[in-house]
């Protein structure tokens, strides 16, 4: 089964550079959740692998991530659309995890967890530590220009990294070529 892997900040949600920090302050990106849906349409899984330092920070809390995420899963399922899985880095930048973007770990995680190969592995996101960490495991990579992705177009990019303006652009891609 292809898998999408896909950042959350800055791809399915705007981002902010103070932290998304409440369900009100989580806003999906026009376009993201119906790109969503089309891939669980088209039979692929989608996980979401997101670095939320805001928890180490103490900017907000479990219960409040996870009233985050079920604002988000509420709005994907009212398009036709779920994701199989949310997974996350709790750390801070400073706690010398595995599992923090630009590091691979939770990569590795989920696709041990499903038994995949690297190539069943399509991923997207809006900063390098994104692409770094799902190239490092193996796996393809796509670059979104919302988010952070303007600035991070201008940087060395992992190779074969393609580049999209938004996820559902990318979702276009994958169905049409992949």
């Amino acid at each position: 089964m292809k898998t999408a892997i896909l950042d959350r900040d800055g791809v399915i949600n705007y981002d902010s550079k103070d932290f998304v920090k409440s369900p009100e302050e989580w806003i999906a990106i026009p376009g993201s959740l119906e790109a969503i849906a089309r891939l669980n349409q088209a039979g692929w899984r989608v996980v979401v692998a997101t670095n939320q330092s805001g928890l180490a920070r103490g900017l907000f809390d479990m219960d409040t991530l996870n009233a985050m995420h079920l604002k988000f899963r509420q709005e994907l399922a009212a398009v036709g659309g779920h994701v199989d899985a949310i997974f996350i880095c709790p750390h801070g930048p400073n706690d010398n995890c595995s599992c923090r973007k630009p590091l691979p770990g939770m990569f590795l995680d989920l696709m041990r967890r499903y038994d995949l190969e690297p190539q069943q592995c399509q991923t997207v996101g809006d900063s390098l530590r994104d692409l770094q960490a799902a190239a490092a495991a193996g796996c393809q990579t796509a670059l979104v220009l919302t988010g952070n992705g303007s600035h991070t177009q201008q940087l060395s990019l992992p190779s074969d990294t393609t580049v999209h303006a938004d996820l559902a652009a990318t979702v276009n891609y994958w169905l049409s070529s992949i």
